[in-house]
């Protein structure tokens, strides 16, 4: 975990379902909000495949950084799921059973069993085979599961989690809570934008660089649009221009308002959100 101010989220989203679309993937968004309640922002998101190889490519990248990456899905026990050992083959360390882990497993399928569904013998081959899911990185953590008990996973400031949205979202809110309380508010931004209509993004860029090299720590942006098809003046194409950035950024805004004038173009200023 960093010691400053400045920690960053990322995301990854493993499942050979979500590239091929016969699932359609929903935890980037709620990512977005979850972090977004607590006053955080998400740096970058990715998806792959069951891919183990690749798998282990990118967490060796991730765990050489200093990035807080969540990471949802493949931590099943099917021959399919590969996180787990991915993960566990990055860091140079054997995979082994969890203690934690084991006896939340087999908690969940005596749970099971009094529904009439199972056995809660743990000799029996499909509970063994259920034990797999306990299987993590040595020297990892539990992340615990509200929903069936059964655990993810942490280690050097990764998250895992199932794929499942209703084990993920609060297992990953869990994780803030828990963990990163101290940074709640920290990424808090304030942003200020206008419509532009009817100016090429090319002729915007020079004021959005003299921006930047006149205010540090301020990020311009463009939004370039075609129309939304409604009625009125947003029908017509426009670009959402503004600056974003911690503190103030009145003073940048203006000089950005100003640079649009300069060029007599139509713009209208964007009220800002609650």
């Amino acid at each position: 975990m960093r010691t400053n101010e400045t920690v960053r989220f990322g995301l990854v989203i493993v499942g050979d379902e979500i590239l091929s679309g016969k699932r359609e993937d929903k935890h980037l968004s709620k990512e977005i909000e979850i972090l977004g309640r607590r006053g955080l922002q998400l740096a970058w998101a990715q998806y792959a495949g069951d891919n183990r190889e690749a798998l282990v490519e990118f967490f060796r990248r991730t765990f050489a950084g200093s990035d807080v990456v969540f990471s949802c899905g493949g931590i099943g026990s099917t021959p399919d799921d590969h996180t787990r050992q991915a993960a566990a083959a990055a860091l140079g360390v054997p995979i082994a059973l969890h203690p934690e882990a084991e006896r939340l497993i087999a908690q969940r399928c005596a749970d099971m069993a009094r529904e009439g569904r199972g056995s809660a013998d743990m000799t029996l081959p499909e509970n063994r085979q259920r034990l797999k899911m306990g299987e993590f990185p040595a020297g990892a953590a539990i992340i615990p599961n509200p929903f069936n008990r059964i655990p993810g996973f942490s280690i050097r400031g990764h998250w895992f989690m199932p794929g499942f949205p209703v084990m993920a979202w609060p297992m990953i809110e869990w994780v803030l809570d828990t963990h990163y309380s101290d940074r709640f508010g920290s990424a808090v931004s304030a942003e200020r934008s206008l419509i532009v209509y009817e100016t090429a993004e090319s002729a915007l860029a020079p004021i959005m660089e003299e921006v930047e090299q006149r205010f540090p720590g301020v990020r311009s942006f463009s939004l370039p649009s075609i129309g939304d098809g409604h009625d009125g003046k947003r029908a017509r194409r426009h670009v959402e221009l503004g600056v974003k950035g911690f503190g103030s950024i009145d003073a940048a805004f203006e000089a950005m308002r100003r640079g649009v004038e300069r060029l007599n173009a139509e713009y209208e200023m964007v009220t800002p959100g609650p």
